[in-house]
């Protein structure tokens, strides 16, 4: 997990924190919204994934009722201070770190089968 978070936070300029709050919603979301074997192979690689997973659900009672999918998150992630160009940053840099992780075929599999997400490939 400390290898994606400074990752993350040297790809887009955040702060750790923040990092770490962006991949429990990403992975939160993928988890929803992808395919679950190939999401799932790539929580397995990312030791702390669960836990930070499960602490982006804490508290999540507006972003329940703002529903799920793409534009969600999307809210969820502004609300931690990123802007449009910040997500992108994250979830490219969150893309290359899967394909170092699972390989290219399972992460494309991710991808492609997560609706809106090609987008930010």
């Amino acid at each position: 997990m400390d290898e994606l978070i400074g990752r993350l936070a040297s790809s887009a300029g955040i702060d750790g924190a923040v990092a770490e709050k962006t991949v429990g919603i990403m992975l939160g979301f993928l988890r929803n919204e992808g395919p679950s074997d190939s999401v799932q192979a790539l929580i397995d690689e990312i030791p702390g994934a669960e836990a930070a997973i499960a602490a982006s659900q804490k508290g999540g009672g507006l972003s329940r009722l703002m529903g799920g999918g793409l534009m969600a998150v999307g809210t969820r992630l502004m609300g931690l201070g990123l802007g449009m160009s910040d997500i992108q940053k994250v979830a490219r840099e969150l893309f290359r770190f899967g394909r170092d992780k699972i390989g290219a075929d399972q992460m494309g599999n991710i991808i492609a089968g997560t609706p809106g997400l090609s987008q930010f490939a």
